[in-house]
C-alpha cells in the first residue's frame, strides 16, 4: 500500500510540474503575441510620410496654379500683339515658363506668410502647410528656389528687362501686397493688383525689349480689373476674412458701399480698354468685343449694386465667374486682333 501511495504521489507531483511548464510556456507565448500586436498597432499609428507624388502635389499646390493660369492668360496675347504676328515660340515658352515661375514663387511666399490665417479660413484650410503636408521650411525654401529660378531664366533665356519685371512683381506682392497692406487697409487687393498686371509687361519686354504707351495700357487694364474681380469673392467670404482679421473692403464697410466701388472700377476699367484702340491701333475684332464685352461687365456690376442697395446680395459669386470669363475673352480679342486685323477707320 505503501508503495502504491508513493507512486500516486509521484505522479500527482510530475503533473503538476507539466501543467506549471505548460502554463509558463502558454503565458509567454501569449506575452510575444501581444507584443507583437503592440508593436503592429504602434507602426500602424506612426505617421506616414507621404510619398513622391503627393509631396510634390502639395508643391505644385502651394503656387496657387488657378491662380498663375489666369495671370498667363493674358501674357500670350499680349506677345502677339507686341509682336504684331506670332512671336518666336520658344521666346513664348521661356517668358510662359519664367512667368509662371515667377508666379509660383510670389504666391509660395504668401502661403508661407499667411499660414497663420489660411488655418482659420475654410476656404483656405486645404492648402499644403496648413494641412501639414509641407513644412514651413520647406514652403520658405521652394518659395526662394523657384523665385531665384524665374529671375536668372528670364534673364538667359528672354532678356533682363523681363528679369528685373518679374523681379519687381515678386518684391511687391511679397513685401507691398503681403507684409504691408494685406492685413492693414481695405485697399489691400487695389494696390495688390499691380503686382498681377506684372505678367502682360513682361510679356511685352520679352518681344520688344522696352515698354511703351500700349504696354502700359494692358497693365492698366489688369489692374482696374482686380478690385471689381476680386471684391464678389470677398463678399462672399466676408465672414471668414473677418475672422481672420484681414480687412477686406466687404468687412469694414457695409455692401452698399462695395457696390458702389465695383461700379465705379467696372466703368474705368471698361474705359481703359477702349482707350487701348487708338494707343494700340486696333482693328475690328477687339474693338468690338471690348465695347459688347463691357457693356455686359458694366450690367452686371450695376445689378450686383443694386441688390447691394437693398440690403442682400444674392449671388456675389456669378459677378465673380463673369469677371473671368471677361477678361479671358477680352485677351482672345486682342490676340486675334493682329492676326486678322481689319481697320476700324
Amino acid at each position: 500500500m505503501r508503495i502504491g501511495e508513493d507512486f500516486r504521489d509521484l505522479r500527482l507531483n510530475l503533473t503538476h510540474i507539466a501543467l506549471t511548464a505548460s502554463v509558463a510556456h502558454w503565458g509567454e507565448i501569449g506575452r510575444l503575441d501581444l507584443r507583437q500586436i503592440m508593436s503592429s498597432q504602434t507602426l500602424n499609428n506612426a505617421p506616414v510620410r507621404p510619398g513622391f507624388w503627393r509631396k510634390a502635389k502639395a508643391y505644385f499646390a502651394l503656387t496657387k496654379p488657378r491662380v498663375i493660369e489666369l495671370l498667363l492668360i493674358a501674357t500670350v496675347p499680349t506677345m502677339i500683339l507686341a509682336q504684331r504676328g506670332i512671336p518666336d515660340p520658344w521666346l513664348v515658352i521661356a517668358t510662359v515658363l519664367g512667368g509662371a515661375l515667377s508666379a509660383g514663387s510670389a504666391n509660395s511666399f504668401n502661403c508661407y506668410i499667411d499660414r497663420d490665417i489660411d488655418k482659420i479660413m475654410g476656404r483656405t484650410k486645404s492648402r499644403p502647410l496648413v494641412t501639414g503636408e509641407l513644412s514651413a521650411k520647406e514652403a520658405y525654401l521652394f518659395a526662394w528656389a523657384l523665385g531665384i529660378l524665374s529671375v536668372v531664366w528670364l534673364a538667359v533665356l528672354v532678356n533682363l528687362l523681363a528679369a528685373a519685371l518679374s523681379l519687381a512683381a515678386i518684391l511687391f506682392y511679397v513685401f507691398v501686397y503681403t507684409l504691408l497692406l494685406k492685413r492693414r487697409t481695405p485697399q489691400n487687393i487695389v494696390w495688390g493688383g499691380a503686382a498681377g498686371a506684372m505678367p502682360v509687361l513682361i510679356g511685352w519686354a520679352a518681344v520688344t525689349g522696352e515698354l511703351n504707351a500700349a504696354a502700359w495700357i494692358l497693365f492698366l487694364i489688369v489692374f482696374l480689373w482686380t478690385p471689381p474681380h476680386y471684391w464678389p469673392l470677398s463678399l462672399r467670404y466676408k465672414t471668414e476674412y473677418s475672422d481672420a482679421g484681414v480687412p477686406m473692403l466687404p468687412v469694414v464697410r457695409n455692401n452698399k458701399t462695395v457696390g458702389f466701388q465695383i461700379v465705379l472700377y467696372a466703368w474705368a476699367l471698361v474705359a481703359s480698354t477702349l482707350l487701348l484702340i487708338p494707343i494700340g491701333e486696333m482693328g475690328i475684332i477687339y474693338s468690338a468685343t471690348a465695347l459688347v464685352m463691357g457693356a455686359l461687365f458694366i450690367l452686371e456690376s450695376h445689378r450686383l449694386n443694386k441688390e447691394a442697395g437693398k440690403g442682400e446680395i444674392k449671388n456675389p459669386m456669378r459677378l465673380f465667374h463673369g469677371s473671368i470669363t471677361y477678361l479671358t475673352v477680352l485677351f482672345i480679342a486682342i490676340a486675334l486682333d493682329p492676326l486678322f486685323f481689319f481697320n476700324l477707320f
